[in-house]
């Protein structure tokens, strides 16, 4: 009969049932993003298997030492991720996501760099009380602006407001208190993936592709415009979140501070990721 089954163990169960991946597969260096076509272009690019779970959609390239995992959509989910990823070895992690850009001078295909974000989700409630604020780990976001700026990229730093609210566009009453914050973007996972990332001590960055221009009725992002920003902008995004990591890989071998500290594997037989 079976023992007490313990988090850990559990964890890494749950992650090969909604990923249909095994957790040795997963590389020290994770993608994360929203998108299931992210993850069909990396397969494509890097001729590796794409595979699927119950939830997640995954692949793996053993040459780059990096894996990516399409999460799905929302706090609860970015939370589920954080937690059962952080039970592997996982060196750098970066999301791949897209915001709602809330300046009058952002453009669809600008990059947004986020800093912090505001915690109106919710989710991040049961990581840490309200006061503490939702960071960005530091290195990753050195290490995005790096590759930015290598690119000459037009992009932005700040804040985004993390919501699960739907049809906000519609609500006046939300979009007063969404300016009254001041926040440069708005989306729905970076509060919590931010929190859990801490508590969690998970090394993890977002690099975020300005999607829509939701203040704006003629902005707001529609079935043809979706179409238009995976066709025109996913490549770039997923191959710059690839240098970002190499690039945070390489920040970490030279002992630059910003990477969380993890006692992983250290008390346990989980095996190192390549």
């Amino acid at each position: 009969m079976r023992g007490e089954l313990r988090e850990e163990e559990f964890a890494k169960e749950t992650l090969e049932r909604y990923s249909g991946s095994s957790v040795s597969e997963f590389q020290s260096n994770l993608l994360l993003t929203n998108f299931p076509k992210y993850v069909d272009y990396f397969g494509e690019t890097r001729k590796v298997r794409v595979l699927e779970g119950s939830m997640f959609k995954v692949a793996h390239d053993p040459k780059e030492k990096i894996s990516i995992l399409d999460f799905k959509i929302g706090s609860p989910a970015a939370a589920l991720v954080v937690d059962l990823c952080s039970f592997l070895p996982i060196k750098s992690s970066v999301l791949l996501g897209m915001c709602g850009g809330l300046r009058r001078r952002y453009q669809v295909g600008d990059y947004l760099v986020p800093v912090a974000s505001i915690r109106g989700e919710g989710t991040s409630d049961f990581y840490f009380p309200g006061e503490v604020p939702a960071l960005a780990n530091f290195l990753m976001q050195k290490a995005v602006t790096e590759i930015l700026e290598q690119d000459q990229s037009v992009y932005h730093i700040g804040i985004t407001f993390t919501t699960n609210m739907r049809f906000w566009e519609f609500n006046e009453e939300f979009k007063s208190r969404l300016k009254v914050t001041r926040a440069q973007a708005i989306e729905m996972e970076c509060a919590t993936l931010f929190a859990a990332s801490y508590k969690r001590k998970f090394t993890l960055g977002a690099l975020l592709l300005v999607s829509d221009l939701p203040l704006n009725t003629e902005g707001i992002k529609t079935k043809k415009s979706s179409a238009f920003v995976f066709e025109r902008y996913m490549a770039d995004h997923v191959e710059k979140g690839v240098r970002i990591l190499k690039r945070a890989r390489e920040m970490q071998s030279k002992h630059i501070k910003g990477a969380y500290h993890r006692n992983i594997g250290l008390n346990n037989n989980t095996p190192k990721l390549p």
